[in-house]
């Protein structure tokens, strides 16, 4: 009975150490970039924008930018929030 409840969190903690480690890997910014850039330059494409393909880059580098300064917002928000 204790070794399968110990076997059962084992396994959750590995799948949610995966899930953090997807959460922060490059694989998963360079898809999402690219899934950005394509949605951002068909949409300027279909509604005529000029240089649709040019001006994708902007979301793409919004979205970059966000990663990585989240994790300095996200320190300082700990650093200054009350413990429960």
């Amino acid at each position: 009975m204790m070794e399968e409840r110990l076997t059962i969190i084992e396994t959750r903690n590995a799948r949610v150490d995966a899930d953090k480690a997807w959460e922060v890997s490059l694989t998963r910014r360079a898809v999402i970039s690219i899934i950005t850039y394509l949605t951002a330059g068909v949409f300027m494409s279909v509604n005529g924008f000029l240089h649709p393909w040019v001006t994708a880059v902007v979301p793409v580098f919004g979205y970059l930018l966000s990663t990585l300064s989240l994790p300095w917002i996200k320190r300082y928000w700990l650093s200054r929030r009350k413990p429960l």
